[in-house]
């Protein structure tokens, strides 16, 4: 199934996949002092990741930045499915109101009220980089994955789901795609690598066609939001554990399913770790 905006196509389930023994590892975030953490989009997913990862990285207790990018505004007709506390910028917004909700902190946060484009997505994705993408749109995930391409060192986690479009779909699918290169190797494949609806992305930009317009014409199902944010900060904690073996996730909220795709032969380490020569599983 291709998707029309945010979620993108699926694929059957790999009944090779194999979890990692729970035993290898503690199940503890080791994402090093000074970490960056990038969070592109505030929507109905992007406001739900922030709530949960500022509250995880706060409970980290380690000096680290934290940085919210979304060129959109807040709107009263957002209210009916994302949670802000006053109008305007959605970076801007946010970051004041998390701030005030967490207190003391060692976690900086900062915002940047933008949207990603060609000319600013060098500036946006760097090195080191822990990037969560959940935009509702493939043209930015083109251009981030790109970007993401030409780093040695960075983590992306970009989600979607579909909206309600019926019959061809009911709003209850979403996925989640990882891309880790470390030391200039790829980990995992590009999220571009097996979704040519992203790779071959060229209309859809928010600069050309508003958020608030985009929401009206596909609606979206709130528990779909919330399952693809959950995915994300899933993967995002295997990842930063050491635990993460798997190059996406897709889920269905109506069946009550998320299941891994691509396996890797071994779980990827965590970040800080040596480097592997990992051997990737490619999809039959």
């Amino acid at each position: 199934m291709k998707a029309h905006g945010n979620a993108v196509t699926q694929h059957p389930a790999d009944d090779n996949y194999a979890p990692v023994d729970p035993a290898q590892q503690p199940m503890v975030c080791q994402l090093p002092e000074g970490s960056r953490i990038k969070l592109i989009g505030l929507g109905g997913i992007g406001c739900v990741v922030l709530d949960y990862l500022a509250r995880f990285l706060t409970w980290h207790a380690q000096p680290m930045r934290l940085v919210l990018v979304d060129g959109d505004t807040f709107e009263p007709a957002n209210a009916a499915r994302m949670q802000f506390a006053a109008l305007g910028n959605k970076a801007q917004v946010k970051a004041a109101e998390i701030l005030g909700q967490l207190g003391e902190t060692a976690l900086t946060i900062a915002a940047m009220p933008v949207y990603v484009d060609e000319h600013n997505v060098a500036e946006i994705a760097r090195e080191n980089d822990v990037l969560f993408v959940a935009v509702d749109n493939h043209v930015t995930r083109r251009l981030i994955s790109e970007r993401v391409q030409q780093l040695q060192n960075v983590a992306l986690f970009s989600g979607g789901n579909d909206g309600v479009n019926p019959p061809h779909q009911r709003g209850t699918y979403g996925n989640v795609q990882v891309h880790i290169r470390r030391d200039g190797q790829d980990l995992t494949v590009p999220v571009t690598r097996y979704h040519p609806e992203i790779a071959q992305a060229t209309a859809g930009h928010p600069g050309d066609v508003s958020c608030g317009e985009l929401v009206k014409s596909v609606p979206q199902i709130l528990f779909t939001n919330l399952a693809v944010a959950s995915c994300m900060l899933n993967a995002f904690l295997a990842y930063s554990s050491g635990r993460l073996a798997y190059q996406e996730a897709k889920l269905d909220i109506l069946e009550a399913r998320c299941l891994p795709q691509f396996p890797l032969k071994e779980a990827i380490p965590a970040p800080g770790s040596a480097s592997p020569r990992l051997q990737i599983n490619r999809p039959r």
